[in-house]
């Protein structure tokens, strides 16, 4: 029991990335949230912070209380799969997971349209047949710095195209 206990907060803690990793306009500093404003769910969530809880930043208190009020919310299934993927990411050697964040970090930054593009081309990549997958992976990581620039032009021309077809078919 003890071991899904700290599943679950570490879960909550990812769950709370998020919070901390936006940038929000100077906005006012988080007020503290007292233990006793906490659910009695909360609570029993939260029991691995409760000698620390008054001690843990406001920032922090903050975000493990909205991170508890998502996991309570969400449907077990949902909770299955958090738990499944933080396992996941707990098995990633430390190098993995700070390239990941890197790149969280790289795709954040990125404006909304870019990061809209960005999900497409994964979404359109995951629905692909595996075997097509595999060998695009093998071209772009065999490819050279001017053969990668080469294919995100050509990819980003087709992109342009099938946004503006009549606009393309008119220059022919």
């Amino acid at each position: 029991m003890n071991v899904f206990r700290s599943i679950v907060a570490v879960a909550l803690l990812v769950l709370a990335v998020p919070a901390f990793a936006q940038s929000a306009p100077a906005a006012a500093p988080a007020q503290a949230v007292p233990w006793a404003n906490l659910s009695p769910a909360q609570q029993q969530l939260l029991r691995p912070y409760a000698g620390q809880w008054q001690g843990l930043p406001p920032e922090r208190q903050a975000a493990l209380a909205r991170g508890s009020q998502r996991w309570i919310a969400m449907p077990p299934e949902q909770r299955s799969l958090a738990r499944e993927r933080f396992e996941q990411w707990r098995a990633l050697p430390p190098q993995r997971r700070a390239m990941l964040r890197e790149r969280m970090e790289n795709f954040r930054a990125l404006p909304p349209d870019e990061q809209r593009i960005v999900r497409e081309n994964f979404h359109r990549f995951q629905s692909l047949p595996a075997e097509q997958r595999r060998t695009l992976r093998e071209r772009w990581q065999n490819a050279t710095p001017a053969e990668r620039q080469k294919m995100i032009a050509r990819a980003r021309a087709q992109r342009a195209q099938r946004a503006h077809p009549i606009i393309e078919r008119r220059k022919e």
